[in-house]
């Protein structure tokens, strides 16, 4: 008797174009997955209650995997069909800074070489939010300058504790997925191998090509993030829909 255990492995490659850069994406940290093979029937009835035939008509395939790592090159293989850029559109939330005392009473922030968008200001003691102007002229209130990156502060708040946050960039680690309106059809592929063993006895499943229709980035307080992926399963273009593998 063959008995399985555990959450099992789960690997999908972009079956839809050629190249480099596209091989064979792990689901990390594997919590469950979930795949049913569901059919509609057809029944046969005569004049007594049950029918007398019972026949198959259309077939689906479809999956659901639960991960916890979070890898950007299987977002953009598996689910967006893109090319991901080096890079990351990165956030500082929360950096600490003070108002000198002297004018003009501005900060610069930690990364203002590569800054691109102000997130807001709160003072660091209260909580309490200020208010973005042209000009500050009064207490809680405050400019920024997009290209430098240098915020500016009305003299009411000199020598005053902040905490401060926005977007930057970062060109030389990470992956960056620009998310385009492509038009309506464009669908990518991947084939998708489940595998799961229990004392040296294994089962896999290989699904020749699949494709990707939901994509959850789901929270909670004090948890771990648990990503969900789904996706259904068609025959490739042998007509072949995959291979089911067990022991006994």
């Amino acid at each position: 008797m063959q008995l399985s255990f555990g959450s099992g492995a789960l690997w999908g490659e972009r079956t839809d174009v050629t190249g480099n850069g596209i091989g064979p994406r792990q689901f990390g940290v594997l919590q469950d997955i979930q795949i049913d093979f569901d059919w509609t029937t057809k029944e046969l009835y005569g004049q007594f209650q049950f029918p007398v035939a019972i026949l198959r008509g259309q077939g689906k395939i479809s999956g659901k995997a639960k991960f916890a790592q979070i890898l950007g090159l299987l977002y953009t293989d598996l689910f967006f069909g893109a090319t991901a850029a080096t890079g990351q559109f990165a956030v500082s939330e929360l950096e600490a800074a003070i108002v000198p005392a002297v004018t003009p009473f501005t900060v610069t922030v930690a990364n203002a070489a590569s800054y691109n968008d102000d997130l807001g200001v709160v003072y660091a003691t209260t909580g309490n939010r200020f208010n973005r102007v042209t000009t500050p002229s009064a207490a809680g209130q405050y400019s920024v300058n997009f290209s430098t990156g240098v915020y500016t502060f009305s003299s009411a708040d000199a020598n005053t504790a902040l905490l401060i946050s926005y977007t930057y960039s970062v060109t030389t680690s990470g992956n960056k997925l620009t998310l385009s309106n492509m038009l309506m059809g464009v669908t990518p592929t991947f084939k998708a191998t489940f595998y799961t063993t229990y004392n040296g006895e294994g089962t896999a499943l290989r699904l020749n090509a699949c494709t990707a229709n939901k994509l959850s980035f789901p929270t909670k307080i004090d948890d771990w993030t648990i990503q969900e992926l789904d996706f259904m399963a068609f025959a490739d273009a042998t007509g072949t829909i995959g291979y089911l593998s067990t022991v006994e």
